[in-house]
């Protein structure tokens, strides 16, 4: 079959490696669409500690082909999508039940072969139902769990004012779920119209142009459209510490600024720590998921989140330079997926 297959940072090839096997307690699966993020990006360059040689890729959406033996809650045929995270269940975090800390957790697609592949393999445990699901849907599983882990770290109060920087998939994904989850009004920011005009078609309160390089202007203008109030919930899901740097200063008295778009290690966000005591300003933050899988899908079943309209790209597994590329350099890209 073929594969995305990479040696070490940058180094990749798409190449024939062999079909895996499912073994007792795994399923085989057909990929048919692969969703390409920003952390593949991170990946890519040997961040996110990637362990090579790796098969990359997380977001997956396929058909099961293969039940092993004693596999019990799935037949040949069934729409799944895969939870890439594991925790050890071994280290202090897990046994005391906050698996999303797990001190050595790995991911498929990170640390172990991932989903940019004609077939996968994968224990039974990691697997869920998506059946009926259209697969334009589906394959925004995983990044729908992400989101869902961060409505469930900001333990919202009914009636807040929410801002979320960042109108890219999980930006949208996110500021849906706070909306259903609570929010009196949701306002996104972001500096590329067409995404704006996609959360507007997506339900979201209101949204905010921003214009690359000037903070000082955008705090303004986000601030502007909360009639000069700030907002209750500031979220950063753009990785960009220009916008960290005015996410405190937009957030009203007892608020919280939820981290949630990713960064590399060394990069440094700033803020007065005077303003974050005298205000009692609560700072969050929410990496990826470990057990939201569930949840992500019932809300998506249920249309409390939608992905009309946000897939703009697909490309084969040939492709798949063109694939990063795009994510990386091309500003018509809202969303990109692979297509086996």
């Amino acid at each position: 079959m073929k594969a995305v297959r990479y040696d070490a940072p940058r180094s990749f090839a798409v190449t024939d490696v062999p079909v895996p096997e499912a073994g007792p307690g795994q399923v085989r699966i057909r990929v048919e669409q692969v969703g390409v993020c920003g952390t593949d990006l991170h990946i890519h360059n040997g961040d996110f500690n990637a362990v090579f040689p790796l098969i990359p890729g997380h977001e997956l959406v396929g058909v099961v082909d293969v039940a092993g033996d004693g596999v019990t809650r799935f037949t040949s045929g069934e729409h799944v999508s895969v939870n890439p995270n594991i925790y050890c269940g071994r280290c202090d975090y897990c046994l005391s039940g906050r698996l999303i800390l797990c001190s050595d957790s790995k991911g498929l697609g990170s640390n172990y072969p991932g989903f940019f592949a004609e077939y996968v393999t994968v224990p039974e445990t990691l697997v869920f139902s998506v059946e009926g699901l259209p697969l334009d849907t589906a394959v925004f599983t995983e990044p729908a769990a992400c989101a869902m882990h961060g409505l469930e770290t900001l333990d919202m109060r009914p009636g807040s004012s929410a801002l979320v920087f960042g109108a890219g998939p999980t930006g949208l994904l996110l500021s849906q779920l706070i909306a259903s989850g609570g929010a009196s009004s949701v306002t996104v920011a972001g500096p590329t119209q067409f995404k704006l005009d996609r959360a507007a078609a997506l339900g979201v309160s209101s949204t905010v142009l921003l214009e690359r390089g000037d903070p000082e202007g955008n705090q303004r203008r986000v601030r502007d459209a909360s009639g000069g109030a700030g907002y209750d919930v500031v979220v950063e899901a753009t990785g960009s510490t220009e916008i960290g740097d005015i996410c405190v200063p937009l957030t009203r008295n007892g608020g919280t600024v939820l981290v949630y778009g990713v960064t590399r290690g060394d990069e440094v966000v700033s803020f007065h720590p005077f303003d974050v005591f005298r205000r009692e300003i609560t700072i969050k933050g929410s990496f990826a998921e470990m057990t939201s899988f569930a949840a992500a899908i019932a809300a998506l079943r249920a249309g409390r989140v939608r992905t009309d309209g946000i897939i703009t790209h697909r490309f084969s597994l040939d492709q798949y330079e063109k694939a990063l590329d795009a994510v990386a350099h091309d500003r018509t890209v809202h969303k990109v997926v692979l297509v086996p």
